[in-house]
């Protein structure tokens, strides 16, 4: 009998290929934290928070030393992350843009693993930043590895929200850490503010780890700890103003630790556990290196290096980043470092590092920042964040990990500044770097050509490259002898071409003033970008009243960049930010819903923070649930829950009520929220607008997921945009 299993057994691998390469491959848990850098990891040296449980982890693996994001923020992370791909290469890096790529020549890494045999999860890991195909599509399931087949290897991802941005915000809690003890980064100025920011975030980190420590235990306690490769890395760095959204050490200098079980001690990066790692590892590394350890087969057009597993490639030289515009804040920045020196070339020098944004801005340390520069009361170190910048910036990151010491004009480092700077540009060509036009001007050129912005990129007569390339690096020189090739640039029929000249011509400010005739020209543009341009190269030179008439001209302008505007006139003062201090609790109220419904329940909170199917709801089902009845909070548009059981962060929680219907009909089902929401009605997971009520009585259950604090959804019964008549609405 025992024969004939095995040879059944047998028969089934050689029958399913990938059954048989899978069964000799890992398990892969993959732990990601928010917005932290290696400035807030005890392992890598941070002095103001305690992380145990990653520590522990980095004793029992390996820690990598030069691990670096390339992209500094979340949205534009994940996408280079999902395809392979560097975001700048599909033209999906300015953040929550979400266009379209070729879905058909571009695959997302689970795709390979699940060809390869794997339980693909993702508990909280979406936010790809891409157009034409949902954020789910491709996983199995949640960040639970339980519901893979009998035997099946699994890669999970279990996102840790706990260290992001927003825990930093300021609450009427008291903090665990002493403000006092806080180590300061060198460009922040010493205020209390600063201070009880950093100490509030030293916590969020500590809990964070806390549930690394907790993930690891839950994979012990199933026996499978022993068959999993761990890795744990942050998303990218932070989170005070400064390091999130930009290219210096603390924006982009991620921790990275990777445990290999002993039956996989060959493919471990050192000669045993607690040792270090100096290779080079870039986000876009990643895909590429957990389809070949998973024994699938990468994509051709994947664009990093696998650095660990049995197929292990050369280690780069170089690792490039790239920062675009941040939800409205304009820029356009690439970085190019090694181990130790990191260039950086600022594209829109003439924006400051500290403009408007205002999520950044919510922090009670930014906004004292920013006062006390205002007061005139920092130094050169500390308020060069809010003053326009260099075109170019070199750093020597072991001694000046905070980037303050700018020494792009040192004669000692001139050598590897030219390196540098020509690796650059050749990775730029390779990847067809597509930030060279501004965002709108490339989105409509795709458009207009019915193109991605990946194919409109590489098609060489739509998008000349080393043309942009050669008329930028003029510009950012800021040397007056380019200004006659810039003045005949501006008759150029590529308005690429044009908006480099004009923005040569602005960087000169009075050396320009001989262009005089030509500016005024450019002012009428049919680019919008290069007429704003234009106008603030007029107000340079002293004709406010010819720049403000443009600028009026520009309002609706069909062929601009809408954002690029806004920021320019916030740029030139024209609409001052005067940052002030987030209202609790308060948030606008909208037009009445019809129909809202305001008689529930609630459940919570919970961590887990899935809902695409049905067994996610299980608790609300649980006879021992202890449900609350919401009886504050409630908007003309929305219902606050927050008020009835606390303020919590990155959690869900399940609400619910009974409508009663006098007939059996078929009606909309109106629901939304601040971040996601799901529901069950009558024991089965609602998929469009349109339900079916039986008559009598229908349970209705939601499951409101919110990434910031507390519940606040919208839930509403309508027929031709009216209230539902005859409904009635009950709680247990």
């Amino acid at each position: 009998m025992k024969q004939l299993a095995l040879t059944s057994f047998c028969a089934l691998i050689l029958a399913v290929p990938s059954l048989a390469k899978a069964l000799d491959r890992p398990n892969i848990l993959w732990i990601t934290s928010e917005d932290n850098s290696i400035s807030w990891i005890s392992s890598y040296g941070a002095k103001n928070a305690k992380t145990p449980n990653i520590d522990q982890l980095a004793q029992e693996g390996f820690r990598y030393l030069h691990c670096f994001d390339n992209a500094a923020v979340c949205a534009p992370t994940r996408s280079t992350w999902i395809t392979g791909h560097y975001a700048i290469s599909i033209g999906t890096q300015p953040m929550r843009s979400r266009y379209d790529i070729p879905h058909d020549r571009i695959s997302y890494y689970p795709d390979q693993l699940k060809k390869a045999g794997y339980f693909v999860g993702n508990g909280g890991k979406t936010d790809f930043n891409i157009g034409g195909r949902s954020d789910k599509d491709t996983w199995t399931g949640g960040g639970s590895w339980e519901k893979r087949a009998t035997g099946q290897p699994f890669f999970t991802i279990k996102n840790i929200g706990d260290s992001h941005e927003s825990r930093a915000f300021p609450k009427n809690t008291p903090v665990r850490n002493d403000p006092a003890k806080m180590k300061l980064h060198a460009y922040h100025p010493d205020l209390p503010d600063v201070r009880q920011t950093y100490a509030r975030y030293a916590d969020a980190v500590e809990n964070m780890d806390r549930k690394v420590g907790e993930v690891i235990a839950s994979l012990k306690k199933d026996g499978l700890y022993d068959d999993t490769i761990i890795v744990y890395c942050s998303d990218h760095g932070g989170v005070l103003a400064r390091s999130k959204r930009f290219l210096y050490s603390s924006g982009t200098h991620c921790p990275l630790i990777v445990r290999i079980p002993e039956k996989w001690k060959q493919w471990w990066p050192a000669e045993k556990p607690g040792m270090t790692v100096d290779r080079i590892v870039s986000f876009v590394d990643m895909p590429k290196t957990w389809i070949s350890l998973a024994g699938g087969e990468v994509p051709a057009g994947y664009q990093g290096s696998i650095f660990l597993g049995p197929n292990l490639e050369p280690a780069p030289k170089h690792h490039l980043s790239f920062r675009e515009r941040a939800d409205e804040a304009c820029d356009m920045v690439r970085g190019m470092r090694d181990e130790r020196f990191a260039y950086l070339k600022n594209y829109m020098p003439w924006a400051p590092n500290g403009q408007q944004l205002r999520y950044m801005y919510t922090m009670t340390a930014t906004r004292a920042w920013h006062k006390h520069h205002q007061e005139g009361k920092t130094d050169a170190i500390t308020g060069r964040f809010f003053r326009p910048r260099v075109s170019e910036e070199f750093y020597d990151t072991v001694k000046d990990f905070d980037n303050v010491h700018n020494l792009i004009n040192s004669r000692k480092h001139s050598k590897k500044i030219e390196e540098l700077k020509a690796a650059l540009r050749k990775r730029q060509l390779e990847l067809f770097d597509s930030g060279l036009l501004p965002e709108e001007m490339r989105v409509r050129r795709a458009k207009e050509n019915n193109l991605t912005i990946y194919e409109m990129v590489r098609d060489p007569k739509l998008y000349p490259l080393a043309r942009y390339l050669d008329i930028s690096d003029r510009a950012l020189s800021r040397d007056p002898g380019y200004l006659s090739s810039f003045v005949k640039a501006l008759s150029d029929p590529d308005e690429g071409i044009r908006y480099w000249a004009i923005c040569g011509i602005f960087l000169l400010e009075r050396d320009a003033k001989s262009a005089l005739a030509a500016i005024k020209t450019a002012l009428k543009d049919e680019a919008g970008e290069v007429a704003m341009m234009s106008a603030w190269a007029m107000d340079k030179l002293g004709h406010k009243e010819t720049a403000d008439a443009t600028l009026e001209s520009l309002k609706n302008h069909k062929r601009s960049d809408k954002r690029l505007y806004e920021c320019l006139l916030r740029w030139m003062g024209r609409e001052v930010f005067v940052p002030s201090a987030p209202k609790r609790n308060t948030r606008r109220a909208g037009k009445a819903v019809p129909g809202l419904v305001k008689t529930w329940q609630i459940i919570g909170p919970f961590d887990d923070k899935t809902s695409n199917t049905l067994e996610t709801f299980a608790p609300a089902f649980a006879k021992d649930a202890k449900w609350k009845p919401i009886t504050k909070g409630f908007e003309p548009s929305r219902i606050d829950i927050q008020a009835n059981i606390g303020e919590h962060d990155d959690c869900s929680a399940f609400v619910r009520t009974t409508v009663t219907s006098l007939k059996k009909q078929t009606v909309n089902l109106q629901i939304s929220a601040d971040d996601y929401v799901r529901a069950v009605l009558n024991g089965k997971l609602v998929e469009g607008k349109q339900v079916a009520l039986r008559r009598g009585g229908n349970e209705l259950i939601l499951k409101v997921v919110d990434h910031k604090k507390g519940w606040r959804f919208t839930c509403a019964f309508t027929q031709g945009g009216k209230p539902v008549e005859g409904l009635s609405y009950t709680v247990k």
